[in-house]
């Protein structure tokens, strides 16, 4: 059977399944749904908690009344149970008034608010039967109920469109069930627990084959390039920094030294906190390299951290006679050529890209080290593009990978099981603690108040908001661009405000960041693209708007673009209270901050691994779960690895491990 034979499937939504990355019944059926609407049991009214979605069995009171507002209409009634009162509302539905004023008794779903101190429900659905329905991806020009019959038809065979990927030692070991039976479950749950059943079975083959896949790339440390490092060198290289390091940055360079030195080739990752002093370690380990006769690469994720290191790391290299250079996607073809030309000769002994570094017409004279900074925004398959660039003779480069994203050892053991891990645990002498603090819309004014008196002070701040432009969907958010305009009429007319986000043209957001890093800019609107890679000392207060829309590792990483000079520096987050900003606004050390993320939601987000194409695993809809079940999927692939009487099943996992990564190396985006 094909896509073609399904029911409700004509020449045009076939079309649009394939428009969406659907073009068989087995990426129909691994295309999972994103979430579930349970109405399965109905809640009292007086139990029912704002922001929380509920079902209620409800009965009217009184006639449904409807109001216009010019072209927009509201139609309101209020309905009860033997619990309480709570008021049901419809925008734009005018039909509803007549609907609901024939019947006395009607079950509804939606997300509880409270308006006035009265609980209510806005645009809530009217629900029919109970049950557990699947929300899927919207596909544009197929319906969901086309999408739900044609799932139900594929699922008839389900067994013979989706063999087992796993092998039957390790799903009765763990406890999983079938692949099959897992896809009837996300798919027809009858309950929330078989919805749980199918995501872990799932979540654990993914951590599987994504550990499988590390401890493949850990095979290729067998050689690398020995490279003649003396004793004191290390000592000769921060004796010519200006700054003195700390005792942490010393230790993690001898670390790397000594790594560079042996016969096999390293692999290793340097965790540190925000402003621990990481890039002056990868710049050590660069010049040691140079001074080995080798060239080494180090890839940023973003054009704008790429230019700030060669910016930085430029003006020491040239004193000390090593000469370096920059590639990035958005060169003209003169400059690229350049590059390359520079590259392959051997000429730049130091390049620094981004994931143009990585591109097939690069090709290196002698590459010994390559270093991945900002580890989170880079997968295995990237890492594993960039060693390929200097693998000769069975030998590969070296490897350092570098994160600012603090993640608890034992996890970082768990994800980066590939790795060797450094990690630098002070901070430089002298840096003051950002004070960080919640600030409710109601204390609004007095924040400027605060932000004025900074600026008149001669300090710098920045403001993020999590849109560029103002949109209907999320009206009630800060948009960046209308923001920093009304800021500079209004509250900081007598001030220099700039604005900055990601699509902005490249020339105008480089000369934006130069002008705010040059003291002419006294405060900086922008999106979260300044989270990585700007380094401004004089800013000393840090405005994020609506921050309960970002997670804490995010927010800790703003947070991190002040605190950077002698004075004491400011974070200011604007929002209503929660648990995760209540951490952030209780401690500035980011393992701490990430233990707290991970136990709010989970280690799914930091793992990355993205499917595309021919689906291996039902991708990215499905969460990872609990920590416990992380761990049991790391035993489970070392076990499978170390056991000779497990080689059959290893060979299968391992097997579906390669296919993984030969499917992430594809969907490599080359900037």
């Amino acid at each position: 059977m094909e896509l073609s034979n399904l029911r409700g499937i004509g020449k045009n939504r076939l079309q649009a399944l394939h428009a969406a990355g659907i073009f068989s019944l087995r990426d129909l059926l691994y295309a999972v749904p994103l979430k579930y609407r349970d109405t399965s049991a109905c809640a009292e009214i007086a139990q029912a908690l704002e922001g929380e979605r509920f079902t209620f069995d409800l009965v009217r009171e009184g006639e449904a009344k409807l109001s216009r507002y010019g072209q927009r209409s509201r139609v309101s009634c209020t309905f009860t149970d033997d619990s309480g009162r709570i008021t049901a509302c419809w925008f734009n539905q005018p039909w509803m008034r007549e609907n609901l004023n024939k019947i006395a008794r009607i079950r509804l779903h939606g997300v509880v608010s409270v308006h006035g101190g009265k609980k209510q429900l806005v645009n809530p659905t009217v629900e029919k039967e109970l049950g557990i329905s699947p929300v899927y991806r919207p596909i544009e020009g197929l319906p969901h109920k086309t999408h739900e019959d044609i799932v139900a038809q594929a699922l008839t065979c389900v067994e013979q469109l989706c063999p087992e990927t796993l092998p039957v030692g390790v799903v009765e070991r763990h406890g999983l069930c079938s692949g099959a039976e897992a896809l009837r479950f996300l798919h027809k749950p009858t309950s929330m627990e078989e919805v749980e059943q199918g995501q872990r079975r799932f979540a654990f083959e993914q951590m599987l084959l994504y550990q499988s896949a590390v401890l493949g790339v850990k095979e290729m440390r067998r050689q690398g390039y020995p490279m003649i490092i003396g004793d004191g060198d290390t000592a000769l290289f921060w004796q010519k920094m200006p700054f003195q390091p700390t005792s942490a940055q010393r230790r993690t360079l001898r670390e790397i030294a000594a790594d560079m030195a042996g016969t096999s080739a390293m692999v290793r990752m340097v965790q540190g906190d925000v402003g621990c002093g990481k890039t002056a370690v990868a710049l050590g380990a660069m010049t040691l390299c140079a001074q080995a006769g080798y060239q080494s690469a180090l890839m940023a994720p973003t054009e704008i951290l790429a230019r700030q290191h060669y910016e930085s790391l430029r003006s020491f290299c040239e004193k000390q006679g090593i000469h370096c250079g920059l590639l990035l996607g958005g060169m003209t073809a003169k400059e690229r050529r350049n590059a390359l030309e520079h590259i392959a000769s051997g000429e730049w002994q130091i390049v620094i890209g981004t994931h143009a570094l990585i591109s097939e017409t690069v090709v290196f004279a002698r590459l010994g080290l390559c270093i991945t900074d900002e580890q989170h925004r880079f997968g295995v398959a990237q890492r594993t593009a960039l060693i390929n660039k200097g693998v000769s003779d069975s030998r590969a480069p070296h490897l350092l990978v570098m994160s600012a994203t603090p993640i608890p050892r034992t996890l970082a053991l768990v994800m980066f099981g590939d790795l060797d891990i450094s990690i630098i645990d002070e901070l430089p002498p002298g840096r003051k603690p950002v004070t960080t603090r919640i600030v409710s819309e109601e204390k609004r004014q007095g924040m400027y108040g605060f932000l004025r008196n900074e600026l008149d002070a001669g300090r710098q701040a920045y403001i993020v908001c999590p849109l560029v432009e103002e949109s209907e969907t999320t009206d009630k958010l800060k948009a960046a661009k209308p923001y920093a305009a009304t800021l500079q009429s209004t509250e900081l007319e007598k001030y220099r405000v700039g604005l900055t986000y990601g699509a902005q043209p490249a020339k105008e957001k480089q000369e934006t960041l130069r002008a705010f890093a040059a003291g002419e800019l006294d405060v900086l609107v922008a999106t979260t693209v300044i989270e990585v890679g700007v380094n401004v000392p004089n800013a000393s207060l840090m405005i994020i708007e609506d921050a309960d829309r970002y997670g804490l590792a995010q927010l800790h990483q703003l947070r991190g673009r002040v605190g950077r000079g002698d004075q004491q520096s400011w974070c200011f987050l604007m929002a209503k209270a929660n648990e995760r900003l209540r951490a952030l606004s209780r401690s500035n050390d980011g393992f701490e901050i990430a233990r707290t993320d991970l136990e709010l939601r989970g280690p799914g987000e930091l793992l990355g691994t993205r499917q595309h194409g021919e689906a291996l695993l039902p991708g990215g809809t499905v969460a990872f779960g609990s920590m416990q079940l992380l761990y049991e999927a790391a035993e489970c692939a070392q076990q499978l690895a170390s056991s000779p009487e497990l080689a059959d099943e290893w060979a299968m996992v391992s097997a579906s491990a390669g296919k993984l990564m030969d499917t992430l190396n594809r969907d490599i985006s080359i900037s």
